[in-house]
């Protein structure tokens, strides 16, 4: 099939879905919804004839749905606006669950996303976890101010290791109400999520267990593997580990070393509800992805 075959049976099936509905804009959304799934190899779309059409509807109900559980991250270094700019527009074509983005460009990510189904994620003590209690709590609270709705903080991995539990459980319940207790422009009334980044090729299974327990009993909504900046990424061994200790209440994240579909694939299979990657497109289109977060 070639790129026109492609974009008439798009318009057909644009034209069908906003049959007698006036223009609005969410019509967008749904022509490149649907382009994706062609493009993806759907050759049929159903549609149910029991509903009004385009009622209340989102291009991101037709998504895959591992692709709704995607955090499409850029958090290197050299990263520039350029980049997040492009990391925006794909995922928005994609319908990713969030972009995940260091602290300075939330307000860029925001501001592209403003109106789109795509949440706006940023990292907190990224990436190394030691800093001051009061500055992951106020890093946090700017964040959402600024417009991020999930955050991933690094758990303070020495504290942990040296057994001072109660400080790491603090230290987590801090930057919990923190996020939540901030809202862009001060109002607002959707909560941000927490995510906590154990570093789990840093620890011990017993510390995992630990770590996975005192996220819990601090608030947070998720238990992370890794930031993809230390020695080793996510592991379905450990993905596991995480599902088992925190159960059906908890979110995990699997982060740090998914480049490939079946990479995705395995992380959700062994317990994962997110998947961190910079591969995210690449993912989608059943690729190999680069090195690197």
């Amino acid at each position: 099939m070639d790129a026109t075959q492609k974009k008439q049976i798009v318009e057909r099936l644009a034209a069908r879905v906003q049959q007698g509905v006036p223009h609005n804009p969410a019509d967008a959304y749904i022509h490149d919804a649907l382009r994706c799934m062609v493009e993806a190899g759907a050759c049929r779309i159903g549609m149910r004839a029991d509903q009004p059409l385009a009622r209340g509807f989102s291009a991101c109900n037709l998504a895959p749905p591992l692709a709704r559980l995607i955090d499409h991250t850029a958090l290197k270094p050299e990263t520039t606006e350029d980049t997040i700019r492009q990391l925006c527009k794909d995922a928005e074509q994609y319908c990713f669950a969030s972009v995940c983005v260091s602290p300075c460009y939330v307000p860029l990510a925001a501001d592209l996303l403003a109106g789109s189904p795509i949440a706006v994620c940023t990292v907190i003590g990224f990436p190394l976890g030691a800093n001051q209690t009061a500055v992951k709590a106020t890093e946090a609270e700017l964040a959402v101010r600024d417009g991020a709705s999930e955050i991933d903080m690094v758990l303070n991995v020495g504290k942990l290791k040296s057994g001072q539990y109660e400080y790491v459980e603090k230290d987590i319940r801090a930057v919990v109400e923190a996020a939540r207790s901030s809202r862009r422009g001060g109002t607002g009334t959707k909560r941000a999520l927490v995510k906590v980044i154990l570093e789990t090729a840093l620890l011990t299974d017993e510390e995992k267990v630990v770590a996975c327990v005192l996220a819990q009993n601090a608030g947070a909504d998720f238990v992370k593997t890794s930031t993809g900046f230390s020695r080793g990424g996510a592991t379905a061994a450990d993905v596991a580990m995480m599902r088992r200790v925190v159960g059906e209440q908890m979110g995990v994240k699997a982060s740090g070393g998914v480049r490939t579909l079946e990479d995705a694939q395995t992380m959700v299979a062994h317990g994962a509800t997110r998947i961190g990657a910079s591969a995210s497109v690449a993912i989608m289109k059943g690729l190999v992805g680069g090195d690197g977060y």
